[in-house]
């Protein structure tokens, strides 16, 4: 069943986070849902694992063949590989960022796409939705070259991605965090090796810092809720990660 975030005068956002659950073989992954009146969005849609699951919860709380918009964060698999499938099923138009824009037909069926993908520039969009919008953040290199996360007025949640992350299980994920410190140990390990530098983490929050966020929710484990958004936002910004931890030791040739 489907994590209710959000639900107030015909806008709901929803999360689903059990539904790449395979044995343990595949990386935890969460999809959302945001439902404003009549349209509705998917963010970050998953892969062929998710899909059937995904179409059939979906359906319980908004038809899946009148879906207006998928919204991908970037391009890896666990994102969009179910792509044709949304493609078939739906008459959704994708928002990828441009740097993605011609490289996500890979996934699809020959002309599936055609005028069907619309490329986010780097500076980010606003994207309709029903009577609100949705608005694209540039979040480049965290971990993707053309990155977005996507922060809904309304609701005041931002859907982060892989920035936020915390590794566990599906339970896990359906358990918001409220205190950041308990929860390091499941994230800081992945954010140094995904993340690409401390300069850009600084960036982002900078950018974020003075935005209303009631809820960062990322793309896999739990949300980060009350006390927790602000502390993450200060702790990211000073972790020292990816190139900035890199030494020639790393680039060797194996004996």
């Amino acid at each position: 069943m489907a994590i209710e975030l959000f639900n107030q005068n015909g806008h709901v956002c929803l999360m689903f986070a059990h539904l790449s659950d395979e044995g343990g073989e595949a990386v935890q992954a969460n999809q959302f849902l945001i439902i404003d009146g009549d349209q509705g969005a998917i963010i970050d849609p998953g892969g062929n694992m998710a899909y059937n699951e995904l179409l059939l919860t979906i359906g319980r709380y908004f038809p899946p063949n009148k879906l207006t918009e998928i919204l991908a964060s970037h391009a890896d698999p666990d994102i969009i590989a179910s792509l044709d499938r949304w493609m078939t099923s739906t008459q959704a138009t994708l928002y990828i960022s441009k740097l993605w824009e011609r490289f996500a037909p890979h996934f699809c069926k020959p002309g599936k796409t055609a005028g069907r993908i619309i490329g986010i520039p780097d500076p980010g969009m606003r994207i309709k939705l029903g009577r609100s919008e949705i608005v694209a953040l540039p979040a480049h290199f965290m971990h993707a070259e053309g990155n977005f996360q996507f922060w809904d007025p309304v609701s005041k949640i931002l859907f982060s991605g892989d920035l936020g992350v915390s590794l566990g299980t599906s339970k896990e994920a359906g358990e918001p965090i409220t205190s950041l410190a308990p929860h390091l140990a499941r994230m800081e390990a992945f954010h140094r090796r995904y993340m690409v530098s401390q300069k850009i983490l600084r960036l982002w929050a900078n950018m974020v810092r003075d935005l209303p966020i009631k809820m960062i929710v990322p793309q896999h484990g739990a949300p980060l809720a009350g006390d927790a958004v602000k502390e993450f936002i200060g702790w990211i910004g000073d972790l020292t990660c990816g190139i900035d931890n890199v030494t020639q030791a790393n680039y060797t040739i194996p004996a």
